[in-house]
């Protein structure tokens, strides 16, 4: 048997699947209030474990610096300017 270099056996026995798009996170919703003060949700963060968190402008741009480094999907209200976007 010739074996080429960098033929893997199990590579060719894989299969090929198409795997949906992730859902992408939406704006905060009108009636979403923060999860921090109940004030109106202005930014919405999905977290790689599946969460997510709604927060108002506030809290938002208070904990920008750490919600970058943990968030895996954003979606702001078009007219709130988020700090954690100039990251």
């Amino acid at each position: 048997m010739d074996l080429i270099i960098g033929d893997d056996q199990r590579r060719k026995a894989m299969t090929q699947t198409l795997t949906p798009p992730p859902d992408t996170a939406a704006i905060p919703a009108a009636d979403e209030r923060c999860d921090r003060c109940n004030a109106a949700g202005k930014l919405r963060v999905k977290l790689a474990g599946g969460g997510e968190l709604v927060f108002c402008g506030h809290h938002a741009n208070k904990y920008a610096e750490d919600l970058v480094k943990i968030a895996v999907e954003v979606a702001a209200d078009p007219e709130f300017t988020w700090r954690g976007s100039e990251n």
